[in-house]
């Protein structure tokens, strides 16, 4: 499973934590640590895949600047926030996010 998240997350920028989420969720985490956890399990997988891709010059670090701090900022705001949710509106709007970001890669 965890093969198929940093599949996922490598080929698409993103996506495997929308893959890790409901597999934390199936071994036994609730919503907020199974959250959480992915975002700890993304982590290094990211790190990882930003390294190849730099490395074989298919990114540069200057395209990525002007995302980053406001990205870290977001996930910082996030941090607070998610304390914040119920478990029944977490899961709702990551149900959202998902047909969200299915319909957009479908529509390409």
């Amino acid at each position: 499973m965890g093969v198929g998240v940093g599949i996922i997350n490598g080929v698409f920028g993103a996506g495997g934590g929308m893959l890790a989420v409901p597999i934390l969720k199936k071994i036994g985490l609730e919503q907020k640590a199974a959250h959480a956890n992915a975002v700890a399990v993304i982590l290094p997988i990211t790190i990882i895949s930003a390294i190849l891709y730099l490395v074989k010059g298919t990114v540069t670090l200057g395209d990525s600047f002007a995302f980053i701090p406001t990205g870290l900022l977001g996930s910082c705001i996030a941090t607070f926030l998610l304390p914040k949710f119920s478990n029944k509106l977490l899961s709702k709007i990551f149900a959202l996010f998902m047909i969200y970001a299915g319909t957009r890669l479908l529509a390409r």
